[in-house]
């Protein structure tokens, strides 16, 4: 409790003084330094936490070094995730990316486990896997790709359905409803287990499909929502608290390569800084914009979800079996029975 003070208060300070923002330098010395193109999906909103996160990266770097640049691009203002990652390992767009782990499944689909329905315990636990033996040896598995994995992130927040028009309060309300969720087959078995059709969408497709009734619904936390103004188009949450969905913070390999070794220090500190301090705040922030989202007129419902947690166990097996993970879910099992 006393580190989450800490870093919070860091996170308050940094805000207030807004670091040192250079856009404002000269041209000419502008030019001379390598920019880093740090890229994600969500709006440029602090109640975003991939942005809050990409804004204190970008601070943290500019702060502490003279030839790095960070320029921030929201709202897939370079392209939707897929296309970023897959320009990455061409050498070319951004730079890095912040982004949920389950896009990363269709380049390696041992990263589908991180993402598997009712799996994880609480936030500590997904620490002490993604921190330890679990993030290590996804870590190794996405350098050949292309893909240095920098940190492991906490989404502000559990995942839960979300619906337009139908109030949910039972298992049942769930049933048929064409919910958005990530094009991952782990996200997809996730929804469908639930009685939902998943119905695999870009997330900047996700609110006009909302307002045109091609959705019924979507899955996610309460601060995306809160962040993406889905609240002005979707007035149901079910708290199925289904999925987790950790971060990761990816840099270009081959960018990369082309930094200074202190040059490779400063982002490195930087980006684990960055971890520290958004990590501190997922669970106060998940509990402000789940009140915001009341504020805002939504009808939040807590559902039993029993009988999709006993449902999972079976898919949780098939899915690390399919992809030669269960190495990587017994490591996540076991951490969650370890003490701290």
């Amino acid at each position: 409790m006393l580190k989450r003070c800490i870093l919070s208060g860091i996170a308050v300070l940094i805000l207030m003084c807004g670091c040192s923002d250079r856009s404002g330098q000269a041209e000419g010395h502008a030019k001379k330094r390598k920019v880093i193109r740090v890229c994600h999906s969500h709006q440029a909103d602090f109640a975003s936490e991939i942005h809050f996160s990409a804004w204190l990266f970008k601070h943290l770097v500019e702060d502490q070094s003279d030839t790095l640049e960070v320029r921030i691009y929201a709202a897939n203002a370079l392209g939707q995730e897929r296309e970023l990652y897959e320009g990455m390992q061409l050498g070319g767009g951004a730079t890095c990316v912040i982004s949920g782990t389950a896009i990363l499944n269709n380049f390696n689909p041992k990263l589908g486990v991180l993402d598997l329905p009712f799996l994880w315990t609480d936030y500590a636990h997904v620490h002490r896997a993604l921190d330890g033996a679990v993030g290590q040896k996804l870590a190794q598995e996405l350098a050949p790709m292309g893909f240095k994995v920098l940190a492991w992130m906490d989404s502000w927040g559990y995942r839960n359905v979300v619906s337009a028009r139908k109030p949910l309060q039972k298992p049942e309300d769930l049933r048929g409803l064409k919910i958005r969720t990530i094009e991952s087959p782990v996200y997809i078995q996730a929804v469908n287990a639930m009685g939902a059709s998943a119905t695999p969408m870009a997330f900047g497709e996700v609110y006009p499909s909302l307002q045109t009734g091609v959705l019924d619904g979507f899955e996610h936390n309460a601060s995306v929502v809160k962040a993406s103004r889905f609240y002005e188009v979707a007035k149901y949450i079910g708290l199925t608290r289904h999925l987790f969905g950790p971060l990761v913070f990816v840099y270009s390999q081959a960018d990369w390569e082309k930094l200074t070794e202190q040059e490779q220090k400063i982002v490195q500190e930087a980006a684990l800084l960055a971890r520290d301090i958004q990590r501190a705040m997922a669970p106060i922030r998940e509990q402000e914009a789940m009140d915001f989202l009341a504020e805002k007129g939504m009808t939040i419902n807590p559902i039993d979800t029993a009988l999709f947690r006993q449902k999972a166990i079976e898919v949780q097996q098939r899915f690390a079996k399919e992809k030669d993970a269960l190495d990587l879910l017994e490591q996540i099992h076991k951490a969650a029975q370890t003490e701290n």
